[in-house]
């Protein structure tokens, strides 16, 4: 029996020959998620166009990960842009901060739903006794002491302190809420784990405390309550 096709799909080879796939060049790809980039960041495309220029000369070699708001303040043609690109990113990190608030109290619900009485760090002797405090940052008349990783210097501090019987609340920006992380920076800055188990030294997550006091300088940083407002020690 003869197969009738229907008249769209009776082709000649020439026609077959004439039918191209339809394909989206690279350039419109990129095209399309930069200007979705910029939209993420507040920009124009001009603007965000101008960052991709920018991070291929010298500002891109010493600072490859650099933000386009950063990268574009810096590299400001003016006061006015200067101002706008730093009120850009005041928005964003407020945001940023915000939705990191927001799921660091989900983490923390979540956790004592799941986990009930079970500590988030243990020190590397595998004895608990560093509990995760990620509620805003309070005064109790004791030193906050934030720390990143890879930081040498914060580790000094870190060991000064503890040498010198102080009691701190020690807070790790970047941490990704990682105890791990927080576990192995404490080994090698050989916190003591008795001091922890005491509570003399305690063992946080960050989440975004470092930002919301909005103190200049970078890490590490000792600050102190003063009169109601955090303040960092010289």
């Amino acid at each position: 029996m003869a197969l009738h096709l229907p008249v769209s799909a009776q082709q000649t080879p020439q026609q077959a020959a004439n039918i191209q796939p339809t394909r989206t060049s690279q350039s419109q790809i990129t095209h399309s998620q930069d200007a979705r980039l910029a939209r993420d960041w507040g920009l124009r495309d001009d603007e965000f166009a101008r960052y991709r220029e920018l991070m291929e000369g010298p500002i891109g070699v010493y600072s490859p990960n650099l933000d386009p708001l950063s990268a574009l303040g810096i590299e400001a043609r003016s006061d006015e842009e200067r101002q706008r690109y730093a009120e850009l990113q005041v928005q964003v990190e407020a945001r940023r901060v915000e939705k990191l608030l927001a799921y660091q109290r989900a983490y923390d619900e979540a956790w004592l739903r799941l986990n009930p009485g079970m500590q988030r760090v243990n020190l590397p002797d595998d004895k608990p006794g560093a509990a995760t405090n990620t509620s805003p940052l309070r005064s109790s008349g004791r030193t906050a002491v934030f720390v990143k990783d890879g930081c040498v210097a914060c580790g000094q501090l870190v060991q000064r302190l503890q040498s010198s019987g102080a009691e701190f609340d020690l807070y790790m920006v970047g941490s990704r809420q990682d105890d791990t992380r927080i576990r192995y920076w404490a080994k090698r800055a050989n916190i003591d784990p008795a001091r922890v188990r005491s509570g003399s030294i305690t063992l946080n997550h960050d989440g975004g405390r470092w930002l919301s006091l909005g103190l200049p300088g970078d890490l590490p940083a000792v600050v102190h309550e003063v009169q109601g407002q955090w303040q960092r020690q010289p």
